[in-house]
C-alpha cells in the first residue's frame, strides 16, 4: 500500500514539474512573439477572422495597445482608450470604451499584454508550431480562453482562437510586416468621413 501511495505521488510531482516547464517555455515563447510584435514603430497584417457563421478579412494596424483594423463591411480605431466603428452600408460611427474581449474581436494580438497577468499558460507542438493555451484564472475575466499558434521559425503568431465563455472567435493571421505609424493613425478623424453619423454610445 505504501509503495502503490509512493508511486502516485511520485506520479503527480512529476505531472506538476512537466506542467510547470510547460508553463516557463509556453511564456520563453510569447515573451519574444510579443517584442516582435510590439515594436515600437507599429506594425501592419493581414487577417480573417470568423465567428460562427460570420466571417470577415482585412488589414489591420498594430502599435502598442492601440490599432486600426478595416474589413470591406466597417473601419475600427482605438487609441488605447476610446473605440471608433464606422459601418460603411449605414455611415454611422459608434463610440464606446471596449472590453477586453471587444478588442480581441478586432485586434488579434491583444494577448500580447493578457498572457502576462491572470492566465494559466500550457503548450503543445503542432504542424509547424507551438499552441499556447491561455485559461482565465478569474471566471469573470470576459476572456475565457485563448489558442495562439506560434511559427516555429519566425516566432509570429498564425493563428488565434479566443473564447468568452459563449463563442469562439477564430482568426488567422498572415503577411506581417513591421511599418513606422502615427498615433493620430488611431483615431477616427471626422473629416475624412464628413457624411459620418456619430453615435456616442459611452
Amino acid at each position: 500500500m505504501k509503495k502503490a501511495i509512493a508511486i502516485l505521488m511520485c506520479t503527480i510531482l512529476s505531472l506538476f514539474a512537466a506542467n510547470a516547464q510547460d508553463a516557463t517555455k509556453a511564456r520563453q515563447i510569447l515573451d519574444k512573439t510579443a517584442a516582435i510584435v510590439n515594436n515600437k514603430n507599429g506594425a501592419t497584417a493581414n487577417f480573417k477572422m470568423t465567428n460562427g457563421k460570420t466571417s470577415a478579412s482585412g488589414k489591420i494596424s498594430i502599435k502598442g495597445q492601440k490599432f486600426q483594423a478595416s474589413t470591406l463591411e466597417a473601419s475600427v480605431w482605438y487609441n488605447g482608450k476610446t473605440q471608433w466603428t464606422y459601418m460603411k452600408n449605414t455611415e454611422e460611427v459608434n463610440v464606446n470604451t471596449p472590453t477586453e474581449a471587444q478588442q480581441s474581436q478586432m485586434n488579434p494580438y491583444t494577448f500580447i499584454t493578457l498572457y502576462k497577468t491572470g492566465y494559466t499558460l500550457g503548450m503543445k507542438n503542432v504542424s509547424g508550431g507551438n499552441e499556447i493555451h491561455l485559461v482565465a484564472k478569474d471566471k469573470k475575466r470576459s476572456i475565457k480562453e485563448m489558442y495562439i499558434t506560434i511559427n516555429k521559425k519566425t516566432n509570429l503568431p498564425t493563428k488565434v482562437r479566443i473564447s468568452n465563455g459563449k463563442t469562439w472567435t477564430d482568426i488567422t493571421i498572415s503577411n506581417f510586416k513591421t511599418a513606422n505609424l502615427s498615433d493620430q493613425y488611431f483615431t477616427f478623424n471626422p473629416k475624412d468621413y464628413p457624411n459620418a453619423e456619430v453615435i456616442d454610445l459611452r
